[in-house]
This record gives C-alpha cells, sequence and structure tokens, in this order.
C-alpha cells in the first residue's frame, strides 16, 4: 500500500447491524461504503489512480473516462479534489441528477453514443488527441484493485473492536469485478486467503458468474449452455476464458453492468485458496431485499445458510456484507421496485424465486423473503 499522503479517502464505518444479525442469526457486520464523497466504494481506486497520476504527471493532466455512473462520479470528485480537469463521456439517457452532480464537481460532461461503449471509445479517441490526457479505467486496472483494498484491511482493525481476527465470510456485489479483486487484494495483505469470499450478481448481467465457471468443471446446463446474448471469448494471454455480453438483461445493468469481467479478478478467484462462492439472483429479488434493507435492514436467512453454512463448533457467524454504496439509487426508483416486485409476484403464482447458485445448482428462496428449498 502506498504512503499515506496518496490517499483522498477517509476510513468508512463498519457497524454491527442489530436488525440482519437477529434476522440471520449471526453477526453482521456492514461496511458502509456509501460514506466516500463520490457515494460508492469506486472512489477508494478512483483516487489513489488519479494521485498518482496527478503526482507524475502536474496540474496540467487532464483525466477522461467513459461512464454512465458511479465510476464517473468517483473520477470526477478525486479530480476535483486535487485540483485537476475531469472529462466523462456518458451514453444518451444519463440522468440529470448524475450530470448536475459531475458538473458540481467541476466536471465537463460529454454525451456520446446510445450504450457505455460507445461513450468510452469517445473517451479513448479523445485522449489520444490531447497530449496531456489521462484515459482512466472503469474497473480493470491494479492501482484501482490496490485503491479498492483498503476497505479490506479497514475491516482487519476494525473487528478487533469485537475481539475477532478474521469473518467468516465477506458479501459483495459484482460487474465488472474491480471491488472483487480489491477484496482479493486486501485478503491477501491481511492473511484471509481462506476466509469464503460471496460475490452476487443479478441474472442478466453476471458475465463474472458465467466466466468463472466456463473456467470450471460445471456441467450444469447454466454451467454450459450461454444465453444467446452471451459469448465465450478467449483470452489468450491470460488462457482463460470470459463471457462477453452483447445486451443486457437485467435492470441492475446501470449499475453492475460490464460486457466482460476484469480478467485478472477471474484468474485471482480461480486461483485463490478460499475460492469464490458466485450468487445470480433474479432482478425482482435484489429489488425485494433492497426495499428490505432500506426499510428494517431485512436480507434474506436461510440463503446465507445455504452460501455460509453454519459453524461445526455452534458459534455464531461473523459475517461483513460490504454495502458498496452508488448514485443512482432514490426514494423514486425504490417505490418503482416495489412496483416492479408486486407485478412478478402478482404473475407467477409458484410462490418462489430461482436463484443460481455455485455451478448452477438452483436455489428456489420463498418470496415471503424467508426459506428456501
Amino acid at each position: 500500500m502506498r504512503d499515506s499522503e496518496s490517499f483522498l479517502w477517509q476510513e468508512t464505518p463498519l457497524l454491527l447491524s442489530a436488525p440482519i444479525s437477529r434476522l440471520l442469526g449471526v453477526n453482521a457486520f456492514l461496511k458502509f461504503e456509501s460514506a466516500h464523497p463520490s457515494l460508492s466504494y469506486k472512489f477508494r481506486g478512483m483516487s489513489l489512480f488519479v494521485r498518482e497520476h496527478f503526482t507524475k504527471l502536474g496540474k496540467d493532466v487532464h483525466f477522461l473516462i467513459g461512464s454512465g455512473g458511479n465510476a464517473g462520479t468517483a473520477a470526477a470528485c478525486a479530480a476535483n479534489v486535487v485540483g485537476a480537469r475531469c472529462t466523462v463521456y456518458m451514453p444518451e439517457g444519463a440522468a440529470e441528477t448524475t450530470v448536475r452532480f459531475l458538473k458540481d464537481q467541476n466536471a465537463e460532461v460529454e454525451i456520446a453514443g446510445k450504450f457505455y461503449q460507445e461513450a468510452f471509445n469517445a473517451a479513448k479517441q479523445a485522449a489520444l488527441a490531447d497530449k496531456n490526457a489521462v484515459l482512466i479505467p472503469a474497473y480493470d486496472h491494479p492501482i484501482l484493485w490496490e485503491g479498492h483494498s483498503s476497505m479490506i484491511t479497514e475491516i482487519a482493525g476494525q473487528l478487533k473492536q469485537w475481539s475477532l481476527t478474521e469473518p467468516d465470510a465477506i458479501c459483495c456485489s459484482v460487474g465488472g469485478g474491480g471491488m472483487l479483486a480489491g477484496i482479493i487484494t486486501g485478503c491477501k495483505k491481511v492473511k484471509w486467503d481462506h476466509v469464503p469470499l460471496v460475490a452476487l450478481e443479478t441474472i442478466g448481467s453476471n458475465c463474472f458468474h458465467h466466466s468463472v465457471l466456463l473456467n470450471s468443471s460445471g456441467s450444469s446446463d447454466f454451467a454450459v449452455k450461454l444465453p444467446p446474448y452471451v459469448t465465450k471469448v478467449r483470452d489468450e494471454q491470460s488462457k482463460l476464458d470470459l463471457a462477453h455480453f452483447s445486451s443486457f438483461h437485467s435492470k441492475a445493468s446501470g449499475s453492475l453492468g460490464a460486457s466482460q469481467p476484469a480478467t485478472g479478478t477471474v484468474r485471482m478467484a480461480l486461483q485463490r485458496e478460499g475460492g469464490i462462492s458466485c450468487v445470480s439472483v433474479p432482478d425482482e429479488l435484489s429489488m425485494q431485499s433492497a426495499i428490505a434493507f432500506a426499510d428494517d435492514h431485512k436480507v434474506l436467512p436461510q440463503l446465507l445458510d445455504t452460501i455460509v453454512p453454519p459453524r461445526s463448533d455452534g458459534r455464531k457467524r461473523n459475517v461483513v456484507f460490504i454495502v458498496c454504496g452508488g448514485f443512482k439509487i432514490d426514494l423514486k426508483t425504490m417505490a418503482e421496485y416495489e412496483e416492479a416486485v408486486e407485478a412478478e409476484i402478482e404473475k407467477n403464482p409458484t410462490g418462489k424465486w430461482n436463484v443460481v447458485y455455485k455451478d448452477g445448482l438452483i436455489v428456489k428462496v420463498d418470496y415471503t423473503v424467508g426459506g428456501v428449498d
């Protein structure tokens, strides 16, 4: 880890949640990454990347990034702190609240294309034409991962307040895999390579889950039959197969949608001593959980027992949930989520959500946010 003067972030809270702990029968710790200036964990890696390049290249440096949201807001916040110029390229349809936030951070905003990839390509072309430009990656870079890893070193110190040396599991969401790469890196630093990690995605934007299975021995339909909008791409340098999404079929694609995961993240996950438990859930279940979390910290009790089995010694499990944060969720969005969940429950009489676990095992979760089959 770099000298502490390179850090632009402050330590975020790790809180023991009484409602979740009671509901799950575990000690549930929440790492509130929403406390950063950009409202998400991405500020860690982005600010380290910006500070290092600003220190090296000086005040004339011009940062450019293609982003639909959280990566761009984090880059803009970091550039504003050091006093550097920043331009964020966004696709058409960008939320006005996001554009306004970026401009409040003194960032320039360019609308380019209808999709993220087109916005990224526009940023890339602009960077080639500007001798002072530095193109910021959204999630696939070792400096970003090192910055994100600091959340684990913080957690390691914070758990000592409860006389704990390590958690029984760490749960996080995954898009392109930048945060997960940081968590794996951080676990290595604090000697937690054996601690189970649970990677959560939504079905229809779960490029990481599919990529892990493409390089594993799973034989289920989910493992071997890719959806029509997903193709297998071979990365010759790493000798890994990656799942490439040509389109997204998840409402979470605005924050978790990546065409394919970072190759380095997939490699680290496959090589990790403690492994990675991949879980893909339907949109409506993630919406229902978000609503319940905002309402009273409710999550899925028995689903956790499937993913992180009770301890053999009978003691309470200590589970850390990364509350990764984000700029896009507001009260209006949560209301829309409630409508979508109610509509899905009304049209599907089975009373169960289908959750894909590990190599394709289907776990059925009650609509009531309770038990599983």
